[in-house]
């Protein structure tokens, strides 16, 4: 019961409190602090009934944490273990959605506007939802998901996947890394990792709200 307490007061850190859940748990853990970090992100991309989990902040913060002095946080290796995780995570999501995915999509587990949102990326941008997927949350759980349910080739999965793993951690954990270093980023970090939820959230609002008033607007030609 106290591994269990604390494995659920370390996710709700990591969702509401995440800088200093990470220091404490770097401090705590050590070396095991990176495949603590990969299976979060694993989780994250890979399972369907976690997209709460933090992904890009979660990157952001890794590298903040490798620019702090007295925190030797080897950050070329997170990154390349940040890489394959996710990656992992897609070939799991992908083969679930491929193999069961009809049945999945009917539980009760999963969202079906979760579902809806991510199909209406993959009507309006193709198979390079799997890349652009990557920079929005929760749109990136249910992507591999959706590429496997509606039998996108693996190969051409694959080599998507890759690119936008590439990218969200080429670009994020350095990010991390340099700001970082900034004074003003170091004094304000949890407005900072607060304004990068916000940011990578922001399409998908955007998406939804388009959504809700194409239906509404689809609803009033009907009445009519």
């Amino acid at each position: 019961m106290d591994f269990l307490h604390s494995l659920v007061q370390t996710v709700i850190g990591l969702v509401t409190n995440l800088e200093p859940t990470l220091t404490k748990l770097f401090a705590s853990y050590g070396n095991w602090f990176y495949p603590m970090m990969m299976l979060i992100v694993f989780c994250e991309t890979g399972l369907v009934v976690t997209p709460f989990l933090p992904g890009d902040s979660l990157l952001f913060m890794v590298g903040a944490l490798g620019s702090h002095e007295g925190i030797m946080l080897n950050v070329p290796l997170a990154m390349v273990l940040l890489f394959i995780a996710p990656l992992l995570g897609d070939n799991v999501n992908y083969w679930l959605g491929r193999l069961i995915g009809h049945k999945v999509a009917k539980s009760r587990f999963v969202k079906k506007e979760y579902l809806e949102r991510t199909h209406n990326f993959y009507e309006k941008y193709g198979p390079k939802t799997v890349i652009m997927a990557r920079f929005v949350p929760i749109v990136r759980t249910f992507a591999p998901f959706v590429a496997g349910l509606g039998r996108m080739s693996y190969l051409r999965f694959l080599g998507y996947s890759i690119i936008g793993a590439a990218l969200w951690v080429g670009l994020l954990v350095p990010a991390g890394y340099y700001f970082g270093q900034v004074a003003f980023v170091k004094k304000h970090i949890e407005a900072v990792v607060l304004m990068i939820i916000v940011i990578s959230v922001l399409p998908a609002v955007i998406e939804g709200l388009r959504a809700w008033r194409a239906a509404k607007a689809g609803k009033g030609h009907a009445d009519a």
